[in-house]
């Protein structure tokens, strides 16, 4: 991880009113999410930069002030462990107007991920999620191929109980301009090729959740050729939003079950949310060593109100 920043090593900028420090030098210092992709596809850490190519940014108007859409991540690793868990316990962490999707009647699906962002638009950054999958909305009754592509990471919809995240440029974008449930702690993540691991902080330094586990065998992908989807789902100002973010996977792996994965549930925001949806066991375990993102803005988005 790297090293904790000085003072004179940050510059402060202003997001919708908001104050936050960026490293003095870095990716947002210099380009205010406009990057030059041909600097970018000079760094040795970068794979490539076609992806982005193809995503033209538009300036937008939000609760952090006029910025860039879609956010570029051209450095990414991740890893997400999915569980069972059940449906009654999930729809009691929903809102009203979201529903569970279902691996059978009764058990819905859960996850825990970490992520690395080691270049992006707003520089480096850590962060983890305990989420819910959920029925996309306005989308009918849910097929069995809608579960199928979930699975197998293609399209996912999702409604986030805790994201922490590791800067504060990240906090402030992501709570404010987003929706999400953010806050900024210790959190380290290190995926390679051999291990993965991640530790998310509580408040008094000790261990919220924490993750040790051996890296599935990797598959390398031409860029482009597998890009998955995910849209979250939020409520900014209590009107719903849609948030989409597309991942172009360049070498990823998963096995089926827990063995050899080591997730310690500590006590934290993050323990308490995944205690609350009563996981009963982790059916698969994906990890990504490399692939690159694009995070756009969230847009208003009709919600239908569903029985709980």
């Amino acid at each position: 991880m790297p090293s904790p920043q000085k003072d004179n090593d940050t510059v402060k900028v202003d997001l919708g009113g908001r104050e936050v420090t960026v490293p003095k030098g870095g990716l947002y210092d210099r380009y205010r999410m406009d990057p030059d992709l041909d600097v970018i596809a000079r760094d040795p850490r970068v794979s490539g930069v076609d992806f982005f190519r193809q995503l033209p940014k538009i300036k937008v108007h939000s609760a952090i002030g006029p910025t860039l859409t879609p956010n570029f991540y051209y450095t990414v690793s991740t890893a997400r462990l999915t569980m069972l868990a059940p449906s009654r316990a999930i729809r009691a962490r929903l809102p009203e107007e979201l529903a569970p999707l279902e691996l059978t009647p009764g058990l819905g699906l859960v996850s825990v991920m970490f992520f690395r962002y080691e270049v992006c638009d707003i520089d480096f950054y850590t962060e983890a999620a305990v989420g819910i999958a959920v029925k996309p909305a306005r989308h009918g009754k849910l097929g069995f191929f809608d579960l199928v592509s979930g699975l197998k990471n293609e399209h996912l919809d999702s409604y986030v109980l805790s994201l922490p995240v590791s800067t504060e440029i990240a906090q402030v974008r992501g709570h404010d301009g987003y929706g999400f449930p953010k806050w900024v702690t210790g959190l380290d993540v290190d995926i390679d090729d051999n291990r993965t691991t991640a530790r998310v902080a509580n408040d008094s330094g000790g261990v919220d959740l924490a993750l040790s586990a051996a890296t599935p065998k990797q598959t390398a992908y031409p860029s482009g050729k597998r890009v998955s989807s995910l849209t979250s789902y939020t409520s900014i100002a209590g009107a719903w939003h849609s948030t989409l973010s597309q991942t172009n996977v360049l070498n990823a792996g998963t096995t089926r079950g827990r063995s050899g994965i080591d997730l310690q549930v500590g006590e934290g925001r993050m323990a308490d949310d995944l205690r609350s949806l009563k996981p009963k066991r982790t059916i698969q375990f994906d990890v990504m060593t490399e692939g690159q993102l694009a995070l756009h803005m969230p847009v208003p988005t009709s919600v239908p109100r569903r029985n709980k």
